[in-house]
């Protein structure tokens, strides 16, 4: 019996996907479930796994764009599992030297037909060595190819390298994941009126609070780590109440404002930016948003995450600080219209009543869609993170560091 697999729907709005990498070989024996090849949506890498047992025969190559439900291989499932012996090997056949052939004599070589047969004029030659170029790599206009001062005047040297480095380059195609990013990226720039607003944040009390409890934390939650991020999002979703504006999304003549904060997390995996959701993380503890960053987080870098963990993000946080980033403007995920950047942690001197002190600082970016969220608003709402995030025990924690923190 020959079974087609088709292409299975990642999800409603995905028509097409494309054949990212072939885990096994045309004429192969795969096992039900087995997983034998990656296809790229436009938001997603996903496993293709065998759907019964037998010898595969692929009918899509590595890069092809196929449409949800095509036939990508069939599988011979009446086919017998092969032994696993391996093949003996064929005897050696004895090697008849040839005697060696008599090389036909060369025909002369033929001088090439050049434009610049004649010597360059003085004037030309100066210039010339000036630009270190070689008269033969200039064709002379002049009468008999003769190199006129203005041909010298005209040359350009060409792209090689005295110093003798390769100039090799390479063209690979991107994936389907890679241009959809690189198509919204776009079309967030032309279609949005993008502007961004920056401040910078004190680090010491949340590094204080870190520095206390993150040993306790970890042994307490299984392992679980006390990071940065669990603080950024608990500021940004008391923030967004605060300024609910920066929680809504245009579409159209309309305003569509949410109740609720769908924080997404941008991350880099194997296969380029991935922005995973934390579903309501106003409801979540420190525990609870530390626990599902974790979580997605591993299913980016395993390349197991699914449409459905990156779809319907009320507000993004991104972080260029872990690749030493110290500011940027970053690009608003469509269609939301808010996005936080944080960077690197500099320790650097600012004034503390009235005295110069040292204190480690990141700068913060809000990039907003000013269609929608006025200067007053964006700037509002980046000055209540900076608070909350300068005044965590109070404004985050309510005054009781280990209730918060569940230890």
């Amino acid at each position: 019996m020959i079974l087609e697999m088709k292409v299975p729907s990642p999800g409603e709005s995905i028509k097409e996907v494309e054949i990212a990498t072939w885990l096994v070989k045309d004429g192969d024996y795969v096992e039900k479930d087995q997983a034998i090849a990656e296809v790229d949506s436009d938001k997603a890498t996903l496993e293709l796994p065998a759907e019964a047992s037998g010898i595969i025969t692929l009918k899509a190559e590595e890069g092809d764009a196929v449409a949800v439900g095509a036939v990508v291989c069939l599988i011979d499932t009446s086919a017998a599992k092969p032994a696993g012996d391996v093949p003996a090997k064929e005897e050696a056949k004895p090697v008849v030297a040839e005697a060696p052939k008599a090389e036909a004599p060369k025909a002369a070589p033929v001088a090439e037909k050049t434009y610049a047969t004649q010597a360059p004029s003085p004037a030309a030659r100066k210039i010339l060595d000036e630009k270190n170029i070689q008269p033969a790599a200039v064709v002379g206009t002049g009468k008999g190819g003769r190199i006129t001062k203005d041909d010298a005047v005209n040359a350009t040297p060409s792209m090689g390298t005295p110093t003798g480095g390769t100039r090799g380059s390479e063209r690979t195609k991107l994936s389907m994941l890679r241009r959809k990013v690189a198509e919204r990226l776009v079309a967030a720039k032309n279609e949005t009126a993008m502007l961004t607003t920056f401040n910078e944040v004190n680090m010491t009390p949340i590094n204080l609070i870190r520095n206390e409890y993150k040993d306790a934390f970890k042994a307490k939650h299984g392992g679980l780590g006390l990071g940065y991020m669990s603080f950024f999002t608990k500021a940004v979703t008391r923030a967004l109440a605060l300024f609910p504006d920066v929680n809504s999304m245009i579409d159209g003549d309309f305003k569509t404002a949410y109740d609720f904060c769908d924080i997404s997390i941008a991350v880099s995996g194997p296969k380029g930016l991935m922005v995973p959701v934390v579903r309501n993380a106003e409801n979540l503890s420190f525990r609870g948003v530390e626990a599902e960053i974790k979580r997605l987080a591993i299913k980016s870098r395993d390349g197991q995450i699914t449409v459905d963990d990156m779809t319907g993000g009320t507000f993004t946080i991104t972080n260029g600080g872990v690749f030493g980033s110290m500011l940027s403007t970053p690009i608003i995920n469509p269609p939301q219209s808010g996005i936080l950047g944080m960077h690197n942690i500099i320790e650097r001197p600012i004034a503390v009543n009235g005295k110069v002190e040292i204190h480690p600082m990141m700068y913060v970016a809000l990039s907003y869609d000013h269609r929608i969220i006025d200067g007053r608003e964006s700037v509002g709402f980046l000055v209540a993170v900076k608070e909350a995030l300068e005044n965590p025990l109070e404004l985050l924690m309510l005054g009781d560091a280990k209730k918060a923190l569940e230890l």
